[in-house]
């Protein structure tokens, strides 16, 4: 078969950076065109990726004309694959994602918020608790691997400089003991290595079969590994069936003074120490007054704010969350939020913290019948955000909107929204 030819684009001027982290520009045919790699000015040559009907995607070539703002990546060979943003002084990351909030918000209508200071700590690189890695076979051996963006090609990686360092050694630790089993890479999926504060590792392997690995030794710097057989048809690395268990995949850390556990595969937050800083305004408008926590994970949010319940759908993080409100009135509630709607009350705060996807609608029309007098809304998508606050907006007012920099040197914004019933 032959070999698709490469489409080359000389000579783009890029525009300003969109909500998914690429540059906005225009394609020689007129469809919108965009663009990895780039920063807003700047003249390019770049490779096209993607074509479809109303739009193109490419990745940077060559840079005719750079923007000041332009710094070297950390990484050069992997950055576009796990931290793209790396390329851009950090000031300048938070004014675009401040930007990037604003008119997500101001396409639904919602033009008039009076935004709080966007949030970032100091800690641009090292914060990650948690990154997967995937494997690429060499010559030499094994060796942990990210997929090039635009490709199905991999890159060779040592480690992350988004990730804390427990990770990137844990993730080597997991490497030389697939390669002293002699492990073949093309039966690996992914290694998941989460890490607390302290700098203890868990890790879950997901491997394409169900292989022997009686052989597997605990490496040192791994507290505990779970490793699974994950169907190869499945894109994502999720578990169809655990194969072992060695040590301990349990973590723990304090938030707000609360110890929080948790393990390798709970929904936990990130970058803790940003967290903090969200939770600390939370915690502000909901003082000692009720409050119950939709899609609450492990409970980190709840517990340290006292919530009544807890509704968490997964099986996983509603068995933490257990172990985590032990010794307090709080109830965990297993079930989706949606069909959980009996626990919304008109005398209790609703706290959110969804999926990408936003709040289901039937959660957003139940806030609208019951009305609870405020609505705390976390969220990791600013569009859908967007679309549901403007759902809610005939009952309630905005107070508080601010903007977190959780994952900095990548596209991904967190942003906090306080509604207040009319």
């Amino acid at each position: 078969m032959a070999k698709k030819k490469q489409i080359i684009l000389e000579n783009v001027r890029l525009g300003k950076l969109v909500h998914g982290g690429q540059c906005l520009a225009k394609a020689p045919n007129g469809k919108k065109l965009f663009v990895w790699g780039g920063l807003p000015g700047e003249l390019v040559s770049l490779r096209v990726t993607k074509k479809k009907s109303s739009y193109m995607e490419g990745i940077i070539t060559e840079v005719h004309e750079a923007s000041a703002d332009r710094l070297e990546p950390i990484e050069p060979l992997s950055y576009l694959s796990t931290s793209p943003w790396q390329i851009m002084a950090f000031g300048v990351e938070n004014n675009a994602k401040q930007a990037i909030l604003s008119e997500a918000f101001e396409r639904e209508g919602l033009k008039d918020l009076q935004w709080a200071d966007f949030y970032a700590n100091e800690q641009e690189l090292g914060y990650r608790n948690k990154n997967e890695f995937g494997f690429w076979g060499a010559d030499d051996g094994l060796h942990l691997a990210h997929y090039v963006r635009g490709t199905s090609g991999k890159q060779m990686v040592v480690g992350s400089a988004l990730a804390v360092e427990a990770i990137n050694v844990a993730a080597r630790a997991v490497r030389d003991e697939l390669n002293r089993l002699d492990i073949w890479g093309g039966k690996l999926k992914t290694v998941l290595i989460r890490a607390s504060m302290s700098g203890e590792a868990v890790a879950a392997l997901f491997v394409k079969e169900e292989l022997d690995m009686s052989g597997f030794k605990l490496p040192e710097g791994l507290k505990g590994i779970d490793i699974y057989y994950s169907n190869p048809l499945s894109p994502a690395s999720v578990p169809t069936k655990k194969l072992y268990s060695l040590g301990d995949i349990n973590l723990s850390d304090s938030i707000s003074g609360k110890n929080i556990i948790y393990d390798v595969m709970s929904f936990f937050q990130v970058n803790v120490l940003v967290f903090e800083q969200a939770l600390g305004v939370i915690r502000a408008q909901i003082g000692s007054k009720p409050s119950i926590d939709f899609y609450s994970g492990v409970g980190a949010i709840g517990i340290a704010v006292g919530s009544d319940a807890l509704v968490e759908s997964d099986d996983a993080n509603v068995a933490m969350a257990r172990q985590n409100v032990m010794g307090t009135d709080t109830e965990v509630i297993h079930a989706s939020s949606e069909t959980a709607l009996d626990y919304v009350a008109a005398d209790k705060i609703l706290i959110v913290d969804p999926p990408r996807a936003g709040l289901h609608k039937d959660v957003v029309e139940k806030i609208n019948d019951i009305k609870p007098p405020k609505v705390i809304y976390l969220s990791c998508n600013p569009s859908t955000q967007a679309r549901d606050i403007k759902l809610l907006q005939e009952n309630y007012n905005v107070i508080h909107a601010q903007g977190f920099n959780f994952f900095p040197r990548t596209p991904h914004i967190e942003s906090l929204f306080i509604l207040e019933l009319k």
